[in-house]
C-alpha cells in the first residue's frame, strides 16, 4: 500500500454526533468511514441525521485526497432500520413539513450519488425503507448473510417521492422497484442479491473485513480514473446522444500525471504512486 501523508481532516463529525467521520478505522488515510450514529434507535434517521449526512457528504466531495468512502450505521444489528417514525408529528405532519422534509433528503441522497469520490455501503443486519435509499446511492453495497431489506412504507401510508423511486427503478428495474413497494416484504439478503440491491453478500462475521478490503482495492486505483468512470456510468442512463466533447473525454486521462505514472509502475513491476493529477 503506498504510502500517504496524513492531513488534517476538513469533515468532521456533526455537532449533535449523529453522524461520525474515521479517517482511521480501515488503517488507510484515503479511506473515510462515514457512519450513522444512533445505536439506541437501531441508526433510525431523523431529520437531523438526514442533514447531517447531506452536509458531511457534500464537504468530503470537496476533498481531493479521498480514495473511498465507507458508509455504515452504528453497531452490527442494522444499517438502519429508514426514517424515525416517532419524530413524524413533529416534522412530516402536514403537506408543508413534508415537503421540507423531503428537500432534505433528496438533497443527501443526490449528494451520496454525485459524490465524485467512490462510496461504499458496508451493511450489516436490518436495512429498510430510507437506510435501503442511502444505501442504494452508493456504488457498490456489501451484506452479510442474515441482513434483510425492504421498503415496507405502505403499511404506514408514506409514499416514495420520484426522485428516491427513480433512483431505485435505476438500480432494479420497474418491475421489481414495484414489487418491492406494493408487497412491502422484509426479505433476505440473498434475494436481495437477486433483485441486484446488494453487490456482495458475504458471512456476517465478514462483514467489515471484505468492505474494508474492496475499499483499499478501490482506494489503490488511480482516484481519477475511479471519477470519470462514475462520471460516465452516470451520464450513460441519461438518454441524449453523447457530444462529440463527451466522447473526447474518455481519452482525457493521457493528459494526467497519474496516467505516466500507473504506466510506468507497470513497466517497472512496481506499486503506482497515484496523486490524482
Amino acid at each position: 500500500m503506498p504510502a500517504a501523508k496524513r492531513r488534517t481532516p476538513k469533515a468532521v463529525s456533526t455537532k449533535d454526533g449523529l453522524i461520525l467521520v474515521d479517517r482511521e478505522a480501515a488503517g488507510d488515510p484515503r479511506i473515510v468511514t462515514v457512519t450513522l450514529n444512533r445505536p439506541e434507535k437501531l441508526n433510525a434517521l431523523s431529520q437531523a441525521s438526514w442533514k447531517g449526512l447531506g452536509e458531511t457528504i457534500r464537504a468530503l466531495h470537496r476533498e481531493a485526497d479521498i480514495g473511498c468512502i465507507v458508509l455504515r450505521g452504528a453497531g452490527e444489528k442494522a444499517f438502519g432500520p429508514g426514517a424515525d417514525i416517532s419524530e413524524f408529528e413533529r416534522t412530516r405532519a402536514t403537506t408543508k413539513l413534508a415537503i421540507a422534509y423531503g428537500k432534505i433528503m433528496h438533497a443527501t441522497l443526490a449528494a451520496i450519488r454525485d459524490c465524485r469520490h467512490p462510496t461504499l455501503a458496508m451493511i450489516h443486519g436490518l436495512c429498510v425503507g430510507g437506510s435501503l435509499e442511502i444505501a442504494s446511492m452508493c456504488d457498490m453495497r456489501i451484506c452479510g448473510a442474515a441482513s434483510r431489506f425492504g421498503v415496507p412504507i405502505n403499511r404506514i401510508g408514506v409514499i416514495m417521492a420520484y426522485p428516491e423511486l427513480s433512483a431505485l427503478i435505476d438500480l432494479v428495474g420497474r418491475a421489481t422497484a414495484l414489487e418491492i413497494l406494493l408487497e412491502a416484504r422484509v426479505f433476505g439478503a440473498a434475494e436481495a442479491k437477486d433483485k441486484g440491491l446488494v453487490t456482495r453478500v458475504v458471512a456476517d462475521a465478514d462483514v467489515t473485513k471484505e468492505a474494508y478490503e474492496a475499499a483499499t482495492r478501490i482506494a489503490s486505483g488511480a482516484p481519477l480514473s475511479n471519477r470519470w468512470h462514475k462520471k460516465f456510468a452516470r451520464r450513460l442512463m441519461d438518454p441524449r446522444k453523447l457530444t462529440k466533447r463527451e466522447h473526447l473525454e474518455g481519452f482525457a486521462n493521457c493528459d494526467t500525471r497519474d496516467y505516466l505514472e500507473g504506466y510506468r509502475a507497470f513497466l517497472e513491476k512496481r506499486r503506482p504512486n497515484f496523486e490524482g493529477r
